[in-house]
């Protein structure tokens, strides 16, 4: 299923803080702008070395997106569409496009874990509907009581 595209960080975090109000959850976001700011502008930071980063247009936004509620959710986007979803301390890399789908599928109950005993293995499983379904391992350390609840 093809979302609507999100061109932007600024894009994404609205999407993002949308998505929580439909859910009832308080949003706090900041943002990191700028060369001296993003990883992206710290990595690449060397001269116009063809990084396209010379451009006043091209420069670089990421935002950190902590969301309220249970389960614990943090959201890292980055420049380049890329994005880092967190439930209950386990990361997700998901596409900046599917950032809301994949949130909406947390807070509607599309989240499992699969336990396995030989060999011994947890696996959170996040089914987001006309898309592929990410999958983590968890270990022992970070499984929590709302984890818990979706053992299978």
């Amino acid at each position: 299923m093809p979302h609507d595209p999100l061109p932007s960080t600024q894009a994404a975090v609205l999407a993002v803080e949308a998505m929580a109000a439909r859910h009832g959850r308080s949003v706090r976001t900041s943002h990191d702008i700028g060369r001296d700011q993003t990883f992206a502008g710290l990595v690449g930071a060397g001269g116009n070395g063809g990084s396209g980063m010379d451009e006043p247009a091209a420069i670089p936004h990421e935002a950190l997106v902590e969301i309220a509620g249970t389960p614990a959710v943090t959201v890292r986007l980055f420049v380049h569409d890329e994005a880092v979803v967190t439930v209950d301390q386990i990361a997700f890399d998901v596409p900046r496009d599917s950032v809301p789908a994949f949130l909406n599928s947390v807070w509607t109950g599309l989240v499992h874990l699969k336990q396995r005993v030989f060999p011994p293995s947890c696996t959170m499983i996040v089914t987001v509907p006309g898309e592929r379904s990410y999958r983590e391992a968890v270990t022992l350390y970070t499984l929590t009581p709302w984890l818990a609840g979706r053992i299978r």
